[in-house]
């Protein structure tokens, strides 16, 4: 059995989505400054790294993160490889991947898995169309994740592959991290903080092959 941890490590260099708060890391208590033991104060938004969005981030009376089915988050997934795409994937990129039928999971590998290397927020990932989030949805698809920040393409007047995914009970990962990552089948395991009332949270992710 191996192992792949998929998930960003959490830290004060990391890059975050324009708008949400920068994360912040400063010791609270520390030994041999008056303290028996390490203690770190976090400020984070709860978008931060990699996270999980529930339908309530953009649908007032959907469901918070501490509802979500553990039985979506865990199990079998498939890993589709978008690497040559350039902006967003479509539906008619979809069709051509050939995605098995009843696949309830999946993750797109894109180029943005690079873009983690560099510190800033990069504004030209590759994005999940709308008409891509309405196949998914017509699908049966019940978990999607995306290896950057946001699904959304950056620039988007309307959030409608948020809300088209959201709407059906799709939960949304982001900020996954698939470099090395081949195409395929893999049992997935994502487990976001449970918050009481959250419209999102950080979490770990990992894939079994």
């Amino acid at each position: 059995m191996k192992i792949y941890d998929i998930s960003i490590p959490i830290s004060s260099t990391m890059p975050t989505y324009p708008s949400d708060p920068p994360v912040v890391i400063e010791p609270f208590k520390q030994i041999g400054k008056g303290s028996r033991s390490n203690v770190s104060r976090l400020s984070l938004g709860n978008h931060t790294g990699t996270h999980f969005d529930p339908p309530i981030h953009f649908l007032p009376n959907g469901k918070t993160i501490d509802q979500l089915d553990l039985n979506v988050l865990c199990g079998r997934a498939r890993v589709v490889d978008f690497t040559r795409l350039e902006r967003e994937i479509t539906a008619r990129d979809l069709e051509r991947a050939r995605i098995p039928r009843r696949t309830e999971r999946i993750l797109f590998k894109t180029r943005n898995s690079v873009l983690w290397q560099h510190a800033s927020f990069r504004t030209d990932y590759v994005g999940v169309a709308w008409d891509a989030a309405e196949w998914l949805v017509a699908r049966g698809v019940k978990l999607v994740g995306v290896d950057y920040l946001s699904i959304e393409t950056y620039g988007a007047s309307e959030p409608r592959t948020h809300r088209t995914l959201l709407s059906a009970g799709v939960i949304i990962v982001e900020g996954l991290n698939l470099r090395g990552i081949k195409a395929g089948t893999y049992t997935f395991i994502g487990l976001p903080l449970k918050i009481h009332n959250g419209d999102g949270a950080p979490g770990r992710a990992i894939l079994i092959a």
